[in-house]
């Protein structure tokens, strides 16, 4: 299947007027170089954190992990690989959500050892400070007072996890949120790696084996999800900052986000220091349908990201950046994961990755599209969509056979507007 020759651009409509003023497009896709002063290095884009950063994240987790076992090596050994299994299963849920537009591993190693490290030791410092200084003078007696259980370990809690989302918003990096999907994945994963330590941790502390087993079943079994869905709140907020232009707007919709996470986590909290009816009721009758509600979030989220693209495929083809034919599995993670099949089949693997990479750098450049109709044009943002358009071509010189390969193979009828 060749590339069609560029339509002119009196003809282009909908949103392919924009991609006609915007792109230089030659006859062939070729990957050349842009020659418009892009600052984002590939290898920046993709990797997504500097590999440094993560080794010293990792150093910092491994040493925790030390430090617990070397109080309770039995304990912390169970904990260990316990709370291990219910984490991954954990991540691969967030990994399933993410399936539609997939986030740099660099980025979300970085996020799940963030939590696992900085936001780990933040909070044991600032709670232990907490414990010190207002816990014996509300009344608190031991190292974790009621005060600090129910309301400082939440303010401080999601704030250390916070932190990273925070972080996200600045620089090249804030332009990897593209969505409320990705903003609730970096928050998930986040959280996840805070809960893996947090939860060794308790675990660990047994005094015998039954206790660290009871401990266990207690947050691993019934809440394996609580950190993450504490997080989604913190998450929302930053997705909804992300669409302001006002700096104020933006700390407020963070800020919000943030209380938000801190209500949920206190009344968590508080709840088990009442009493057992008190945390069961709380956990059946609010936990539970929160839970409900974030889950058919993320699943709508996901659903209109796949919209976004579809919305831009009609502009693509006018433009001429892709055909009718591939738009027909490009708009749904069905007829794409079909596609990927069939052209494995045809091609082997190297056909089926080449076809996934087209894929996915047509969702890069739709979001950036999308970006751009929201009216948030600025110059980066307007490099980054001159970069991905070089980036589309050459991803599709590169699939140039299995697409041809593909062209043989009767594929559905285009939505547009999948549901």
């Amino acid at each position: 299947m060749g590339s069609p020759i560029r339509p002119p651009a009196k003809h282009c409509r909908y949103t392919a007027a924009s991609y006609c003023a915007e792109v230089n497009r030659p006859a062939m896709p070729q990957p050349v170089p842009p020659p418009y002063g892009v600052s984002f290095p590939r290898r920046v884009r993709k990797n997504g954190a500097p590999l440094a950063v993560i080794m010293v994240l990792g150093t910092l987790t491994a040493l925790i992990l030390i430090l617990i076992t070397s109080v309770n090596p039995t304990g912390a050994v169970l904990g260990f690989v316990m709370t291990t299994v219910a984490i991954v299963a954990v991540l691969l849920c967030y990994l399933w959500l993410d399936r539609w537009e997939p986030e740099p591993p660099r980025l979300l190693a970085m996020a799940f050892l963030w939590g696992a490290s900085v936001a780990v030791v933040i909070s044991i410092i600032l709670e232990l400070l907490t414990d010190s200084v207002l816990g014996a003078a509300l009344g608190g007696e031991g190292p974790s007072s009621p005060f600090t259980v129910a309301v400082g370990a939440p303010l401080i809690e999601e704030a250390a996890k916070g932190l990273f989302l925070v972080i996200m918003m600045t620089g090249r990096r804030r332009h990897e949120m593209n969505s409320l999907t990705d903003c609730l994945v970096y928050a998930g994963v986040t959280a996840a790696g805070f809960a893996w330590i947090e939860d060794i941790f308790y675990i660990a502390n047994g005094e015998t084996i039954g206790e660290s087993i009871a401990t266990a079943i207690l947050r691993l079994v019934m809440s394996p999800f609580a950190h993450p869905l504490f997080t989604t709140f913190t998450g929302i907020g930053v997705y909804f900052a992300l669409q302001q232009r006002n700096l104020v707007a933006r700390v407020s919709y963070v800020l919000l986000g943030y209380l938000g996470a801190v209500i949920m986590h206190g009344l968590w909290n508080g709840s088990a220091l009442i009493g057992p009816k008190a945390y069961l009721g709380v956990y059946l009758l609010w936990m539970m349908p929160i839970f409900a509600l974030a889950i058919a979030l993320a699943v709508y989220s996901r659903r209109r990201e796949q919209k976004v693209v579809a919305e831009k495929l009609p502009g693509m083809i006018a433009a001429g950046l892709t055909t009718p034919a591939e738009a027909s599995w490009l708009g749904s993670i069905k007829g794409r994961k079909q596609a990927i099949g069939a052209a494995t089949r045809i091609g082997g693997k190297p056909a089926g990755a080449a076809i996934k990479a087209y894929a996915l750098q047509v969702v890069e450049l739709a979001f950036v599209r999308d970006r751009m109709d929201r009216g948030f044009a600025d110059r980066q943002v307007v490099e980054l969509f001159h970069y991905e358009t070089q980036a589309l071509y050459a991803a599709r010189a590169a699939a140039g056979p299995a697409l041809h390969a593909l062209a043989g193979v009767p594929q559905p009828a285009p939505n547009y507007y999948p549901r």
